[in-house]
């Protein structure tokens, strides 16, 4: 393809300057010979080959397989603290009549790896054994050097090498640059797979060699004429202005026609966002957050609130249960006798119950919370009256997953105490969170049903797209709750869908878009609080 040179070289990156300067037509070029030549990093290489490729200076010439090694863990403790050949001549050398139990014990070796390393020294007649079994030392003095065999220098050459290559640009030893007599010698050192007890791992890699073009030659030409290097500075640094370095050296040009790079800054989570600015709304109107764990007993989650045991009421709760542990070990007194009374006769609350016998095994078993309730009911115990509190709650119900349900879903929890709480306090909340929390434009309370709030109140948001959902429920709890807990006050409560006010805020039509794990559309959702 036809290249327009003087173009082409004003916009060459260093690295690719380096390149076309430091080789001429012929000479074959390869990802590992050019980070090796040029003292580039490793990676780099591949960068300059590639974008020169793309610009018709370099061409691929042909491609095959090399063979490259690479220190393991435990050739790096070989390095480091010697082959186990090497330490066992060592030991010999200073104590000799050791047997091989007790040479695996001082350097702390496994008895196999001592035994393959003595039988190897054994055949190469370095070391021999007496009639009991006792190691020595079968080369005179005159066959050592520097107190060792001069045949195990090549192990230690090789080591010595790849741990080179290891801290070099090329990252690891090639075979083409080893000897004949240092490749047979790794053969028997390195493996391919289950590198682990060697202490070469052998990785074949495709090898590309390319090869300049006769536009890359005339590149090079026009870069030497031109009087570029790829060595000019690229960027002007502060230290640079306050040390006068900059002065006396060439810069690189600027092309102001280049695309800027895309900046893309830290920032929270939208939905983890709007969680913490509910959190932080509520606390400012004086609420205090409660929060509890994720596994209950059937007590605080339903029992406490008045719902009757194995009755239809509980159908809209379809839970999951423990496996193991199946039941908690107790529930806490008096409030198991106080709501066992309640369910029963009406205890103390001035009801007459369910009239029902109410099993306190059952009441014991755990389960996965379903409603963010069962924290309003532990906190009414500690109470202060007038109090406000609060909780942001991960509840979980076997449900049809779709555009406004989930199996796992956040609720936001609160209770109000006092002796003038009443239904409009209550409904003074919903609107806070309707209108200013999710932020929807047309809102409806509807009347509604739960056994453990009277009057109950269910609040309607209108979504542009999925139409009007249930934000959730509402209500002034039943003296069944509350007296049974200790508190003789009134009580509004409530427990509404954080996720599908965050649905509404964040102005998404789907609920499983606030999990999603496409980053780019993270990244552009908006928050409004």
């Amino acid at each position: 393809m036809a290249v327009d040179i003087q173009s082409t070289v004003k916009n060459l990156h260093p690295l690719e300057t380096r390149v076309l300067l430091a080789y001429k037509g012929g000479d074959e070029l390869t990802v590992e010979r050019v980070e090796k030549d040029l003292g580039f990093k490793s990676g780099n290489g591949n960068q300059a080959l590639s974008w020169l490729s793309a610009k018709g200076l370099v061409a691929e010439k042909s491609r095959g397989t090399a063979v490259f090694y690479e220190l393991t863990g435990l050739g790096r403790v070989w390095k480091e603290k010697g082959s186990p050949e090497e330490r066992i001549i060592e030991l010999v050398r200073i104590k000799s009549g050791l047997r091989l139990p007790e040479i695996a014990a001082a350097l702390k070796l496994d008895n196999k790896d001592v035994g393959s390393a003595f039988g190897s020294l054994s055949k190469q007649g370095i070391l021999g054994m007496d009639g009991e079994k006792r190691v020595l030392m079968a080369l005179p003095a005159e066959e050592l050097e520097n107190g060792r065999p001069k045949g195990l220098g090549l192990v230690r050459l090789l080591l010595d090498k790849a741990a080179a290559a290891e801290a070099g640009p090329a990252g690891t030893l090639a075979e083409a640059d080893l000897s004949p007599g240092e490749r047979a010698a790794m053969a028997a050192l390195a493996k391919k797979r289950g590198a682990a007890d060697a202490p070469f791992r052998q990785v074949d890699r495709e090898t590309v060699i390319f090869g300049l073009t006769a536009e890359g030659e005339a590149a090079a030409a026009a870069l030497a004429s031109a009087g570029i290097t790829g060595d000019e500075i690229g960027t002007l640094t502060a230290e640079m202005l306050e040390s006068g370095a900059w002065k006396g050296r060439n810069f690189r040009s600027y092309n102001v026609k280049i695309p800027p790079a895309r900046l893309i800054p830290g920032r929270s989570n939208p939905y983890a966002k709007f969680l913490e600015d509910v959190k932080d709304r509520l606390c400012s109107l004086g609420f205090e957050e409660f929060d509890g764990p994720l596994v209950e007993t059937e007590f605080w989650n339903s029992d406490a609130l008045f719902m009757p045991q194995f009755h239809s009421a509980r159908d809209i709760h379809d839970v999951y249960h423990i496996a193991e542990p199946e039941r908690a070990a107790a529930i806490e007194e008096p409030w198991l006798s106080n709501v066992a009374a309640a369910h029963e006769n009406g205890g103390g609350t001035g009801s007459r119950g369910w009239n029902y016998n109410f099993d306190r095994d059952f009441t014991r078993r755990l389960i996965l919370r379903s409603q963010g309730t069962v924290l309003s009911a532990k906190t009414l115990p500690r109470a202060k009256v007038p109090g406000k509190y609060f909780g942001i709650v991960r509840c979980f119900r076997y449900d049809q997953v779709n555009a406004t349900h989930g199996t796992d879903f956040y609720q936001t929890e609160g209770i109000v105490l006092g002796e003038d709480v009443n239904l409009r306090t209550l409904l003074g909340m919903l609107e806070m969170f309707a209108l200013e929390v999710a932020g929807a434009k047309e809102v409806k309370y509807v009347p509604g049903y739960f056994p453990f709030t009277e009057p109950s109140v269910e609040v309607h948001i209108r979504h542009p797209v999925l139409g009007w959902f249930e934000l959730g429920g509402s209500g002034i709890f039943r003296p069944e709750v509350t007296s049974s807990l200790g508190v003789s006050v009134p009580v509004a409560a409530w427990g509404l869908g954080i996720d599908r006010m965050a649905l509404m805020a964040l102005g998404l039509n789907d609920l499983r878009e606030l999990f999603s794990s496409n980053i780019e559309n993270i990244r552009l959702r908006r928050t409004v609080m």
